[in-house]
């Protein structure tokens, strides 16, 4: 018993930088309390107490504002972060090491009997506000955006986002260093798009379709001046008229969009 809350006390430091010692961890972190309850609860629970558990499940919702259900099943090194108004249905299986931030549901579609709740596998990351719902698995590594609703499995490492839910697959990141990076950027700011608004880890579907719309324009620019420049040779001269002018007021939703992304990553 003792390992395990060493185990859950080190979670907190390895996953909350505003965690200071153990004493505080110990008395001020709610998500670490009703884990503590739902192992009392879930005891009584498979134990055939199932009065006595809901009762005391229903106190630790009370007490820390986290609603766990005594039939669900947790993993090692589970963290609840923040913590307030986290739901987790029933037949939730949950891996280890996995992560939830406030106002996470874990929840069903179904009135069913069986099997209602997700499967989280391990290290399974579910930002603030996520919604996932309904008998399937999200397999390990996977991460689920906030605010997003899930309502269907997740790959392995893969990240969820928006509503409805879509499932981004992983993928290695670019670095400055990338020669594709340099050319979407240097397209980017040729029309006043910030792709790069987001961080790696948690990607926008939205600027990654802009990414490669980027790449395209950029294909076509370059076979466009190898046109061009044979044209002139042959005495063309239309391609020395202007392009239509990009005006930065036609792109200032865009940049809005990007920077209201990338504070909300950050």
């Amino acid at each position: 018993m003792f390992e395990r809350l060493r185990e859950d006390v080190s979670s907190v430091f390895h996953r909350d930088p505003a965690a200071r010692n153990t004493f505080e961890v110990l008395t001020c972190y709610p998500g670490l309390h009703a884990l503590l309850i739902h192992r009392l609860s879930h005891g009584l629970w498979k134990a055939g107490f199932k009065w006595l558990a809901r009762f005391i499940s229903s106190f630790a919702r009370w007490f820390t504002g986290i609603e766990i259900h005594p039939g669900a099943q947790i993993g090692r090194r589970f963290f609840i972060d923040h913590g307030l108004g986290v739901v987790i249905g029933e037949t939730t299986e949950i891996g280890d090491d996995v992560t939830l931030y406030q106002g996470v549901t874990l929840g069903g579609t179904s009135w069913n009997k069986g099997k209602r709740h997700p499967t989280l596998g391990d290290g399974v990351v579910v930002g603030a506000g996520a919604k996932v719902l309904g008998p399937f698995t999200v397999e390990a590594g996977a991460k689920v955006g906030s605010n997003a609703v899930v309502t269907k499995p997740v790959p392995a490492g893969a990240t969820v986002v928006g509503i409805p839910g879509r499932i981004i697959p992983p993928r290695a990141p670019s670095t400055e260093t990338d020669p594709q990076h340099a050319r979407r950027k240097a397209m980017a700011e040729k029309i006043g798009f910030d792709a790069y608004g987001i961080t790696e880890d948690m990607p926008d579907p939205v600027a990654r379709a802009m990414g490669g719309i980027l790449d395209h324009l950029h294909a076509v620019d370059d076979r466009i001046e190898v046109m061009c420049k044979g044209l002139r040779e042959m005495g063309v001269k239309n391609c020395d008229n202007a392009l239509p002018e990009l005006r930065d007021e036609d792109f200032e939703a865009v940049k809005e969009d990007a920077n209201r992304n990338a504070q909300e990553a950050g």
